[in-house]
C-alpha cells in the first residue's frame, strides 16, 4: 500500500510544498549561479529511472564553460569553481531536483539516479535499484554518501528496495537532514572518490570472461 499509493501521494505534497517554501531560496541560488557560472542556470542530464526510463535530470550548474585553445572544456577539476563546491557541499545544487520529484521523473527518497552509460554494467540483482523511481537522497547517501565504493553503494540500494518502509523513508529522511547539516562524509569532487565506474565494471567483466575461459580451456 505504501510503496505503490502513499510513497507518490507524499512525494507530490512535500515536493510542491517545498518548492513553494524554498522558492525565495531558488530565486537567489539562480542569480548567483547565472552572475557566476553563467548560463544556462539549470544542468540537464539524461539519467535512467523508474524500470530504466530515461528523463532528464535538473540540477543548478556548479561549473563554468572555460575551454582551451582548440575549443574542448577544461577538466571538470578546474571549471569547478568555489561557488560550486559550496553549491554541492551544502546540496543546493540539487533544489531543482523538486521539479522531477513533482512530475513523477524521482521520488524524494530512493536509489540516487546515475550515468545511462551505466546501465550495461549492473548485474542482475544492481538492476533492482530501477524498480522504484531514483530519490533526491537514499539509504546509500545516509550510509557513506559518494564515500561507500560501488560495491557497497550498490548493496545498499537493493537492500532499500527489498525493505522499502514508510519507517525506513522517514529515518533516511531525518537522517539526511542531519548529514546536510553537518556536512558529514560529503566529497565535492566525485571523480577522485568514484574513479570511472563503466571503466572498473568493464575490466572486472573481461577479468572474468578470462577466468572462465582459463577454466574450460583446462
Amino acid at each position: 500500500m505504501y510503496r505503490k499509493y502513499i510513497k507518490r501521494l507524499l512525494d507530490i505534497v512535500i515536493s510542491l510544498t517545498a518548492l513553494v517554501v524554498l522558492s525565495p531560496i531558488l530565486l537567489v541560488v539562480a542569480i548567483l549561479v547565472r552572475c557566476k557560472l553563467g548560463s544556462p542556470v539549470i544542468f540537464h542530464q539524461q539519467r535512467p529511472g523508474y524500470n530504466e526510463e530515461i528523463f532528464k535530470l535538473c540540477k543548478f550548474r556548479t561549473m563554468t564553460d572555460e575551454r582551451d585553445e582548440n575549443g574542448e572544456l577544461l577538466p571538470d577539476a578546474v571549471r569547478l569553481t568555489k561557488f560550486g563546491r559550496m553549491l554541492r557541499a551544502t546540496s543546493l545544487d540539487e533544489l531543482p531536483e523538486l521539479w522531477n520529484i513533482l512530475k513523477g521523473d524521482m521520488s524524494l527518497i530512493g536509489p540516487r539516479p546515475l550515468l545511462v552509460s551505466y546501465l550495461p554494467y549492473y548485474t542482475k540483482e544492481e538492476k533492482l535499484r530501477h524498480t522504484v523511481r531514483p530519490g533526491l537522497t537514499g539509504l546509500a547517501q545516509v550510509s557513506g554518501r559518494n564515500l561507500l565504493d560501488w560495491d557497497k553503494r550498490f548493496a545498499t540500494d537493493v537492500e532499500y528496495v527489498r525493505n522499502l518502509t514508510f519507517a525506513m523513508d522517514v529515518k533516511i529522511f531525518f537522517l539526511t537532514i542531519k548529514k546536510v547539516f553537518v556536512r558529514e562524509n560529503i566529497e565535492v569532487d566525485t571523480n577522485q572518490v568514484e574513479g570511472n565506474f563503466a571503466e572498473i565494471r568493464k575490466a572486472k567483466m573481461e577479468a572474468a570472461d578470462q577466468h572462465k575461459e582459463g577454466q574450460e580451456a583446462n
